[in-house]
């Protein structure tokens, strides 16, 4: 086996100089060239979205997207997605190891302790028009928890960084249902720590002070996967988004509420939704050969929503697992014949046999089935990418607490490739042309 490069060399044209540079390598993935000191050489590197370049490293989140696979802290996401509940899986990443049975106690119980908002919260709430989307609500009171929350808000202090983040992990699901309430004009149910993160959510959203409500077990169980399969996903724009903030010694208030923001983009965490909309779009099982062929159209704008995915190059290893519990929550409520979802099981089945989408690896993606299984429980699209922000709590306050530990951390200055006009004198408006 040929050893590893530990250096790479840069060479100008015309230009006897070339510049030497290290190469790191991690324990999986690929390797990288440390370009840190390329501009005392008076060169930037040019890569727009960051496609090519780490900009942190990180121990937390590791994805193959060659061979379908996703680890949280070592852990395929298949044996977590199995055998834990979301709690356990935020201790993950938060802590680097599974927690042991009094640790995953104590850590339910703290995270319960937290639950609650300040009484004054609602008032946030309540400066919202009624129909504006909840991802908008939960930015805005998520970022004004800096103003309710600020005893432990020293993000270079350990046991503040703590705090504040059992706070967030606590907090956001009652945040998020809330957010819905408000849309329906229902009472703000408050949380139930009796019963467990998922089970709490569900009931949140769905209970009225009106009668009794028990959450049936298997959406619960259902909804904890969608929760442990979105907890985290390396340097998306999201993640990215609150390393960014956080590097300024931002609040991690300030810091989520801008991964929040990230993540509402169509692009990103608004996929589910647009999946459910695309169903909608097509309306009838009997139109799905006319938007197959537009899809495979390329002079047409149409696009199936819910199928492939930017890092996975062959399955999205959460799809399966998602494939599964979609056709548990459709058998426990009897939906099977529902005219929706014939349409998106006939989609899958599509996508799953076409020699079009087969070799284009255009395999239906987790989002698909996670848009199908929230919409089964009742849970209306505009939601979807507030349950995204929900799951993906966990990883940005580890990514955050991360990156805030790093001694070696800095302010993110991205640099640009400057395109606009040189130096030019000030001409006083009445000589202007």
């Amino acid at each position: 086996m040929s050893k590893k490069p530990t250096k790479a060399t840069i060479t100008f044209d015309n230009d006897a100089n070339s510049i030497e540079l290290p190469m790191l390598s991690g324990t999986a993935g690929n390797d990288v060239i440390d370009i840190r000191n390329l501009g005392k050489h008076s060169v930037f590197t040019y890569d727009p979205g960051f496609m090519s370049t780490a900009a942190c490293q990180s121990n937390i989140t590791f994805i193959d997207g060659e061979k379908g696979q996703l680890l949280y802290r070592g852990y395929p996401i298949e044996q977590l997605a199995e055998h834990c509940d979301f709690l356990e899986v935020s201790y993950l990443l938060m802590h680097g190891e599974l927690p042991n049975a009094t640790q995953k106690t104590e850590f339910t119980s703290v995270i319960n302790s937290h639950t609650m908002l300040h009484d004054q919260l609602s008032n946030i709430f309540r400066g919202f028009r009624r129909d504006a989307h909840p991802m908008a609500v939960m930015i805005g009171v998520v970022g004004s928890m800096s103003a309710f929350y600020f005893d432990a808000m020293d993000v270079y202090n350990p046991q503040h960084r703590i705090i504040s983040a059992h706070r967030l992990l606590a907090k956001i699901p009652t945040i998020a249902a809330w957010s819905y309430k408000y849309n329906l004009g229902q009472p703000f149910m408050h949380p139930k720590n009796k019963l467990n993160y998922a089970e709490n959510f569900i009931h949140m959203m769905f209970a009225t002070p009106c009668e009794e409500y028990t959450p049936n077990p298997i959406l619960a169980r259902a909804f904890e996967k969608i929760l442990i399969l979105h907890a985290d996903h390396e340097q998306n724009a999201s993640t990215s988004t609150v390393r960014l903030v956080g590097s300024s010694g931002a609040n991690p208030f300030a810091s989520i509420a801008a991964g929040i923001a990230s993540l509402w983009g169509p692009a990103h965490g608004g996929a589910n939704e647009a999946t459910l909309d695309m169903l909608e779009e097509i309306g009838d099982v009997s139109r799905i050969d006319e938007f197959i062929k537009r899809a495979k159209d390329k002079s047409d704008s149409f696009r199936l929503m819910g199928f492939g995915h930017r890092v996975y190059r062959s399955m999205d290893p959460r799809a399966a697992i998602m494939q599964k519990t979609c056709y548990e929550v459709l058998d426990e409520l009897g939906l099977h014949d529902d005219p929706m979802f014939k349409l998106a099981l006939k989609l899958e089945q599509i996508a799953l046999e076409d020699d079009y989408f087969v070799s284009k690896k255009l395999y239906p993606n987790v989002d698909f089935y996670s848009g199908i299984v929230m919409r089964a429980m009742g849970i209306p699209n505009s939601m979807f990418t507030a349950i995204f922000a929900l799951a993906r709590t966990a990883g940005w306050i580890a990514q955050w607490s991360e990156m805030n530990a790093d001694p070696e951390h800095k302010i993110g200055r991205p640099r640009q490739l400057y395109t606009g006009e040189t130096r030019r004198e000030f001409v006083p408006i009445g000589k202007r042309k």
